[in-house]
This record gives C-alpha cells, sequence and structure tokens, in this order.
C-alpha cells in the first residue's frame, strides 16, 4: 500500500511515499519550488535515480501534475499509475479548535481549514490549495489532513486562555493554539523509545528550533504548555519573527512610524527575530559565522535568541514540576552545537549538564548529549514530521477497510 504526504506552501509542494509493507519505508521524496514564477523548479530523487528541471509552474494543481509525471517516470518513478496512491496525506498548519486529530478531507474540514486561514494567513491558503489540487491529480485516493495544531488541543484551559475579555474567546476563539506539534509529538515519542521508558511516565521539553521554532512541555504524551499562540508568531525568537513582545509596541510604532496595522503585523512576520536584531540575515550559520569572526550584531541576536529558549525551559519545568528530558529538534536544533551549548550554559543547578563531545556529535552518541551525571536526559532527534503524516493516513486507510 502506498501513499503520498504533501506539504503545500504558498509557491512550493514538499512530497514523498512511502509503502506499507509491515514497517513503513521511504520510497521517493522532491519538491516543486517557485511556483507561480517565471522559472519554477521540480526535484525528485527515488531509488532509480534523480530528476530535475526547470520549467514554468503556474499553479500547484499544474504542480502535481509535474509530482505525477516525476513519480510516474518509466525509468525512475515508483508507480506506474496514480490509482497505486491509496491515501494522501496533507500537512495543514492551522485547524482551530474545531480539529483534534488527524481526519478524512471532507468539505467540512475544508471549511475549517479556510476558517483558520485568517490566523496563519501564510500557510492555511496555501494548504488548502495543494488539498484542492490534489483531490483532482488522485481522484481515487482518501485525502487525510493531518493538523499542526491537533497535538496542542490538550492543553489546559489555564495556559490556552489569553486575559482578555472571554467575550472574544467566545466570538472569535481568540486563544493559545500551538504549533510544530506534528514535530512535537514525534520527537517526544523517539525520546521514549531511546530513552527506554514508557512515554507515559516521562516529563519532556521538546525544543522545535527552527527559522521557526516552539517549545513544548509533554506530560505523559500530552502537550500541557506550548509557546505559539493565536498564531506562529508568540514565543521565541525566530528567524524573522518577533516572538514574545510587550502588546504596547504595536501601538507606538503605529504612533512614532505612521504605519498601519498590516504593516506592523509583516514587521512583526518578516523584519524581526534574528534577522532585525543583527540587521545581518535570519540564519543562524551566518550569524555564527560572523559571531565567530568577532561580529557584535551577530553575537548579540545569538543571545537574545539563546536567552529566550532557555527562559522558557525553565518555566517549562516549573509547569511539569520538573523534567526527564529535554530534546532539540529542527534546522537549528539539530546542527548547531554551539546554539544547545549556549541554551542550556548555566543550568546545572536544574539538574541539566551537557556533555560538550556528545554535543559535537550526537549521532555517535545515541543521540544522548548529556553527561552521565545529569538528572534531566537532553538529546537530539531529527524529527520526521513526513512519517508521521504516512502513518496516520495509513491508519485511517486501514480504519475505513
Amino acid at each position: 500500500m502506498k501513499v503520498l504526504v504533501l506539504n503545500s506552501g504558498s509557491s512550493s509542494i514538499k512530497f514523498r511515499v512511502y509503502e506499507a509493507q509491515g514497517e513503513i519505508r521511504e520510497l521517493a521524496r522532491g519538491i516543486v519550488e517557485r511556483i507561480g514564477e517565471e522559472i519554477s523548479r521540480v526535484r525528485y530523487r527515488g531509488p532509480r535515480g534523480e530528476i530535475e528541471y526547470e520549467t514554468r509552474i503556474a499553479s500547484h494543481e499544474e504542480g502535481l501534475g509535474h509530482v505525477l509525471k516525476a513519480l510516474t517516470d518509466p525509468e525512475k518513478g515508483v508507480i506506474s499509475d496514480p490509482s497505486e496512491i491509496r491515501g494522501v496525506g496533507h500537512r495543514v498548519v492551522h485547524g482551530g479548535d474545531a480539529v483534534s486529530q488527524p481526519v478524512v478531507v471532507d468539505e467540512e474540514v475544508e471549511a475549517a481549514i479556510e476558517r483558520f486561514a485568517v490566523m496563519a494567513p501564510l500557510h492555511n491558503p496555501a494548504n488548502l490549495a495543494g488539498i484542492r489540487a490534489a483531490k483532482k491529480v488522485f481522484p481515487d485516493a482518501l485525502h487525510v489532513a493531518v493538523f499542526d495544531t491537533a497535538f496542542h488541543q490538550t492543553l489546559p484551559e489555564e495556559a490556552y486562555l489569553y486575559a482578555i475579555p472571554y467575550e472574544y474567546y467566545e466570538k472569535y476563539r481568540v486563544r493559545r493554539y500551538g504549533f510544530h506539534g506534528i514535530s512535537h509529538m514525534y520527537v517526544a515519542e523517539r525520546a521514549a523509545e531511546i530513552l527506554g521508558r514508557p512515554l507515559e511516565e516521562l516529563r519532556i521539553i521538546t525544543c522545535h528550533l527552527g527559522n521557526g521554532a516552539s517549545l513544548a512541555a509533554v506530560k505523559g504524551g500530552r502537550s500541557v504548555e506550548t509557546s505559539m499562540g493565536l498564531t506562529p508568531l508568540e514565543g521565541l525568537v525566530m528567524g524573522t519573527r518577533s516572538g514574545d513582545i510587550d502588546p504596547s509596541i504595536f501601538y507606538f510604532l503605529m504612533k512614532w512610524e505612521g504605519l498601519s496595522a498590516d504593516e506592523v503585523y509583516t514587521l512583526l512576520n518578516k523584519r524581526s527575530g534574528l534577522l532585525g536584531l543583527s540587521g545581518i540575515s535570519n540564519d543562524v550559520r551566518v550569524l555564527t559565522e560572523r559571531m565567530e569572526a568577532g561580529d557584535e550584531a551577530a553575537a548579540r541576536a545569538l543571545r537574545v535568541y539563546a536567552h529566550r529558549v532557555k527562559k522558557y525551559i525553565g518555566a517549562y519545568m516549573a509547569v511539569l514540576g520538573g523534567a526527564d528530558a529535554i530534546v532539540f529538534t529542527a534546522g537549528v536544533g539539530e546542527n548547531s552545537a554551539l546554539m544547545r551549548s549556549m541554551i542550556l550554559e548555566g543550568l546545572e543547578g536544574l539538574g541539566i549538564v551537557l556533555d560538550e563531545e556528545k554535543n559535537r556529535d550526537p549521532a555517535a552518541h545515541g543521540y544522548v548529549v548529556s553527561s552521565d551525571s545529569s538528572q534531566v536526559k537532553v538529546l537530539v532527534i531529527p524529527t520526521n514530521e513526513e512519517l508521521v503524516i504516512a502513518r496516520e493516513t495509513l491508519r485511517l486507510l486501514k480504519s475505513k477497510g
């Protein structure tokens, strides 16, 4: 049984194909980039070789046609006909509180994705465009939506409510939703496997640190607190997002700079974070190189980034009543030994002791980078959101018979 996993962005479609024969294994992967631009690019890698070319792709539906073309390529493809794809799993960012688990896509689900697009305007419209296009290209497949917000639907009321008039929650569902839920769930489960302990017994702080970044406090496999909020803007310092700020800053920027609400919203989402602090880049790798060369602006940005994560770790240890493990994942979390070291520096009093040698090469040490004496285990686990989506799609396929 084969399933296709799609992650549709505003101008891209990432895809992977999985096959279930006992264990789930990946057959192929690829990406369609620059949809809607003058020159688009298709890249594909399968067991019999790679395909790469440039062309003009005007829409997601046309892009999925190129996905199908690659998958059915006579020499390098992994299927001979689109009907071989039994299920298509879609990553969707925002499902609000209307969706708490993976679901088969129907008109009601599409309406929920559209309804919450106002809270994720960069993501939900593209996710929905991908779903509607895929239904045309793969009409015989079962289409499943897996939501980033779903894992955090277990947050208690005191964690998800904001201290504003309750009527705005009742009228507009203004509350904390949280994101990166697929990733947080996956690495928490993997941490339990690596540590050889039941997930139900563990208190885990998961740190998804990429261009977008968030933390989650996971107790017994359930999310009980997370750093992103109504939208992905709240919480940590990110590549171009401000994270937590005094809400009055919004007012004063409008007053002092004469900016509109839309302009301030764009500034906080696209011109802030590491980019805004440094004036150089939103990329931790670039900033690390510049810091090591003596650039104080780069060093300042990275210090603020690390401090914010450190502060949240301390807060989540309080929420959980201690922690058994801290997990780092995603681009920065998995690949930057420096950031892990900066974040955990000085936390020995909380029982967190990093082993710098292990930290430099996590894979060589079973992904555990804390010292043997550390009361709290520290792990670096590569995330795999696509595998989670494939599993959920297969589960719903089997339940439908």
